[in-house]
C-alpha cells in the first residue's frame, strides 16, 4: 500500500525586527547575512518545517528592494542603506529550492520607536508624511484611521505580491498599538482626536477604530487575490479574542484595546488562514491552550485554516512561566487530535532551531516531523485539480514532464527504496529526481498553488 501524503502546516516565523532571529546583528557583511539566512532555511527544512514566514516590513521599512519605503536599518545599521542584495528574493529562492513555502510577513501600521526618530531615513513616512504618523508612548505608529495610511500600506502589499513569487502575505497582531502607561500609571490615549473628528462618521470611537481595522483586513484579502487569485492571505492575531471567550479565559481584550475583531475576520472569510497566538501552556488555568484552540476552531464557520501560533520561545526560558521541552510537542499532538487541526506555526526561529543546542528542532525532526508534509489545500481559492504529469526514467534519474493546462506549483514525490516509503516536495522548476538501485517505485503528483493534487503517475522498476 502507498501511504497517503501527509497534509499539515508546519510553519516557522523568522523575526527580523530588532534582529530577533535574523540577521544576528546589523554589522554583518552581506555575505555573512546571506550565509545566516541560508543556514536558517536549511535547518528549518532538515527539521521538517514546510513554511517559513519571513518578516519583511517591520516598521514602514523594507527587508527587500522597494521604491516605496527605505531599506530597514536592521540590515546595515542605517535605515535607507542598500545592503547589496535582496533578502526577500534570497529567502524565496532558498525556501522553494527545499520544497518550502515562503510567506511574506508585513506590519501594516507599526512605524518604529521614538528613540530612533533622529536615525530614520529622510524617505521614511515619519518625514515624508508626518501628518499621518503618530507618536504613541515609545512607539511611532501609522494612524489606521487615516485613509492615506491604509492606501499606502495596501500599495506596499500590492507591490510585494506583484513583484515577488511569494506563497502568502501575512500580518501579525499589531493593529492599533498595545496600550502603554504614562508616568502616573494611567493608559496613554492614542492621539487620533483629529482623525476621528474628520472621519468618525458619527460612530463611537471604539467602533470606528474597529471598522478601520476591519476595512484594512478585508481590503488586503480582496486586493491580494485580485493580483494573484490563489495566493494565501494569513493573519496572526493575539490569542484571546475577548476575556470570557471561552468561559474562564482571562487576559488582554484584543477586541477592545487594540481594536482587532479577529473572530469577525475568520467568520467573514477575510483570511485564508488565521494563526491565533496561543502562547500559553496546556495546563494554564486562565489561558488554557486546548480551550482556546477549541474556541477558535469553533468560530471557523467558513472552513478556513486555523493554525495556532505556538510559543517555542518559552521552552526552558528560565521564567516562572517556562515551558518544558515536551510542551510544544504535546500542543502539536493536541492540535492534531482536533477535527480541523491541520497545522501550527512556531515562534520564533532562534528558540526553535538553535536554543539549547537545537534540542526542540531535534525532538520534532525525530518524532512528529519524521515524514514530510504538504501544506493543506485551500479549495475555496481553487478546487480544480491539476492534470497529472508525465513520468519516465533514464540512467537512474526520474524525469517529470508537466502536463498542459493549469501549471503545477509543486511536485509531491513518493518513492519506495529498500522497502521504505519516503516523501519529498519539489518546486515546479525542479523536474528530475535521482533514485538509487534499490528504488523500485516512484509516484509523482502535481500540486497547484491552492494545494490541489493531481492523480499520481507511477514509475516501477521493471
Amino acid at each position: 500500500m502507498v501511504p497517503p501524503i501527509q497534509r499539515e502546516m508546519r510553519g516557522l516565523w523568522i523575526a527580523t525586527v530588532a534582529n530577533i532571529d535574523w540577521p544576528s546583528r546589523a554589522t554583518l557583511s552581506a555575505d555573512q547575512q546571506r550565509a545566516e539566512l541560508v543556514d536558517i532555511i536549511q535547518r528549518a527544512s532538515a527539521t521538517g518545517i514546510n513554511t517559513v514566514i519571513f518578516q519583511i516590513r517591520p516598521a514602514a521599512d523594507a527587508v527587500y528592494q522597494s521604491s516605496l519605503e527605505p531599506w530597514a536599518s536592521l540590515l546595515t545599521g542605517t535605515q535607507g542603506n542598500n545592503p547589496g542584495y535582496d533578502p526577500l528574493a534570497l529567502a524565496i529562492q532558498e525556501a522553494h529550492a527545499r520544497g518550502m513555502e515562503l510567506h511574506a510577513w508585513v506590519n501594516p501600521f507599526r512605524a518604529g520607536n521614538t528613540a530612533d526618530t533622529l536615525k530614520l531615513s529622510r524617505s521614511h513616512l515619519f518625514y515624508t508624511r508626518r501628518d499621518i504618523v503618530r507618536v504613541y508612548g515609545s512607539n511611532i505608529w501609522l494612524d489606521p484611521g487615516e485613509p492615506d495610511v491604509q492606501e499606502h500600506s495596501i500599495r506596499v502589499i500590492r507591490d510585494i505580491i506583484s513583484r515577488y513569487d511569494i506563497d502568502a502575505i501575512h500580518a501579525d497582531d499589531y493593529f492599533y498599538p498595545y496600550v502603554q502607561l504614562g508616568p502616573n500609571g494611567t493608559a496613554i490615549p492614542f492621539p487620533d482626536d483629529a482623525t476621528f473628528s474628520r472621519y468618525g462618521g458619527g460612530l463611537p470611537r471604539d467602533d470606528w477604530r474597529r471598522r478601520n481595522i476591519d476595512r484594512f483586513v478585508e481590503r488586503m484579502y480582496r486586493e491580494a487575490h485580485e493580483i494573484k487569485p490563489t495566493i494565501k492571505v494569513g493573519v496572526s492575531p493575539f490569542g484571546i479574542w475577548r476575556p470570557g471567550f471561552p468561559s474562564g479565559v482571562k487576559g488582554l481584550d484584543a477586541f477592545a484595546s487594540i481594536y482587532a475583531d479577529a473572530r469577525k475576520w475568520l467568520q467573514e472569510g477575510w483570511v485564508d488562514y488565521l494563526a491565533p497566538q496561543l502562547y500559553w501552556a496546556i495546563s494554564a488555568p486562565e489561558q488554557s491552550f486546548p480551550a482556546l484552540l477549541d474556541w477558535w476552531l469553533g468560530q471557523n464557520v467558513k472552513a478556513r485554516h486555523v493554525w495556532p501560533g505556538l510559543a517555542a520561545y518559552k521552552v526552558q526560558d528560565g521564567k516562572a512561566s517556562a515551558f518544558s521541552m515536551q510542551e510544544i510537542p504535546e500542543q502539536i499532538r493536541v492540535t492534531r487530535s482536533r477535527p480541523g487541526g491541520t497545522g501550527h506555526i512556531l515562534y520564533n526561529t532562534t528558540w526553535t532551531l538553535k536554543q539549547h543546542g537545537g534540542a526542540l528542532a531535534s525532538l520534532l525532526s525525530t518524532d512528529l516531523y519524521t515524514t514530510r508534509s504538504l501544506v493543506p489545500a485551500s479549495p475555496w481559492l481553487d478546487s480544480t485539480a491539476p492534470l497529472a504529469p508525465g513520468v519516465s526514467e533514464s540512467g537512474g534519474t526520474i524525469q517529470i514532464s508537466p502536463a498542459a493546462g493549469e501549471p503545477a506549483r509543486w511536485w509531491a514525490i513518493q518513492q519506495r527504496t529498500a522497502g521504505a516509503w519516503t516523501t519529498r516536495i519539489l518546486f515546479h522548476e525542479q523536474r528530475t529526481v535521482a533514485i538509487s538501485a534499490t528504488t523500485n517505485r516512484v509516484l509523482v503528483q502535481a500540486v497547484d498553488q491552492a494545494g490541489n493534487t493531481s492523480i499520481a503517475r507511477e514509475w516501477r522498476r521493471p
